[in-house]
């Protein structure tokens, strides 16, 4: 069982104080993300250390012609005024039967590039309509169609090139985009990984780490499969979802338990904890509530995982999603690719309920009881098909010696 947690020392006043890992790495004074017993995001952000002013333009508007211009707006406004081919086109997407202006999902300006047949007249480098689609089509369909679909004549010329660009279905990235203060259920990771899940927040029970405020996610989201030093940054959003290291940096790596690699090891946890900058994260889960970011707390006191108990987690890929215990004392062979295979005993198993209940970069998602308590449970790390695996969150606070902040 989990320890009672432990205050960490406080001020004269009673107020909590966290000990952060260094001076500000914002370079600012601003509002700490978590204070007293609950908090709400500052309106605005620190300026990440290192900012830079974004470099010029390859031209600038008074090079792009006004005949130009006025061809992106025209375009433009046809595109969006059509709501129709927007929803056509995720159910053809759906069907595999994408056709005509279904295909268009944007218009923009950009230098002429693609294949070189979208450079013109002007020579290379100079403006010309970027054009984007979802399937990959050549620039002389995706002119036809504008010219079928919406009459658009302007572009029937020659000496009118486009940048066809295919960007597949364009998709709002929830949960990967950069927040701050960062709440738990986003995008996180190691500079050198791609993405996975800030878990929870938590602190030492302990000695001085009882003064530091600590983000809980895997050792391989946060300490790259043991390939780590303490002290490596920890930046939010993952480097997969445009994160810059060290620009993003909330947190450095502190401690994780190894995984043992060596064939018949048994391992029960893949977990590690980051010293974070107390005014960069909040203890609050986010989850997309209509077209608004909503948060939400988790109850303090860790619970066994049962038999057909209901869960849920909110994590970067798939966000906030619920299913059922299928499994408490499971014993898997996880793979980590280069790093390799390691053996997992007396793990949790977990089925979506009538959903996907995780894919990758969910991965370091805490898992609670899907009840108004909200109760921790587990640690998501691994899954397969339509099964996610958990470590029990009892083994996960005690192997790093922590209490989860919530």
């Amino acid at each position: 069982m989990a320890t009672t947690p432990r205050r960490p020392r406080s001020s004269p006043t009673g107020e909590t104080r966290y000990e952060p890992p260094s001076a500000d790495p914002s370079g600012t004074e601003s509002a700490p993300g978590l204070a007293g017993e609950g908090f709400e995001p500052p309106p605005g952000s620190p300026e990440p250390p290192d900012a830079k002013e974004p470099e010029g333009l390859p031209f600038a508007a008074p090079d792009i012609d006004p005949e130009l211009q006025n061809m992106k707006q025209q375009l433009e406004t046809l595109i969006f005024s059509r709501a129709a081919p927007f929803a056509a086109a995720a159910r053809a997407e759906q069907a595999g039967d994408l056709a005509g202006a279904a295909l268009i999902t944007g218009v923009g300006i950009g230098p002429a590039h693609r294949d070189f047949e979208s450079i013109g007249p002007a020579g290379p480098g100079a403006p010309v309509l970027n054009v984007y689609v979802t399937e990959k089509v050549s620039m002389d369909a995706v002119k036809a169609m504008i010219v079928d679909s919406y009459g658009f004549s302007a572009l029937s010329a020659d000496t009118r090139p486009i940048n066809v660009i295919h960007t597949g279905p364009i998709d709002a990235y929830a949960h990967r985009h950069r927040e701050r203060p960062a709440p738990c259920g986003i995008s996180v990771g190691h500079f050198k990984i791609t993405a996975g899940t800030l878990g929870a927040l938590a602190r030492g029970r302990s000695g001085e780490r009882a003064n530091k405020l600590l983000i809980l996610s895997n050792n391989h989201v946060l300490a790259n499969s043991n390939a780590a030093a303490v002290g490596d940054n920890i930046i939010q959003p993952g480097s997969a979802d445009r994160g810059v290291n060290p620009a993003d940096r909330i947190a450095i790596l502190e401690k994780w338990a190894a995984i043992n690699f060596s064939a018949g090891a048994a391992n029960f946890v893949d977990c590690a904890t980051a010293w974070c900058w107390p005014n960069l994260v909040r203890k609050e889960f986010i989850y997309r509530d209509g077209t608004n970011w909503a948060y939400f707390g988790v109850g303090s006191t860790p619970t066994t995982a049962v038999m057909n108990m209901p869960v849920g987690k909110s994590g970067r890929t798939t966000q906030l999603t619920n299913g059922r215990v299928i499994d408490v004392n499971a014993s898997i062979n996880v793979n980590y690719g280069a790093a390799g295979v390691a053996n997992f005993r007396d793990q949790i198993t977990i089925k979506g309920n009538n959903m996907t209940f995780s894919q990758g970069g969910d991965s370091g998602s805490l898992i609670w009881t899907w009840d108004s308590r909200r109760l921790p449970v587990g640690l998501l790390f691994a899954g397969g098909g339509d099964f996610t695996f958990a470590n029990k969150i009892n083994h996960v606070l005690d192997a790093l010696d922590i209490n989860l902040v919530t």
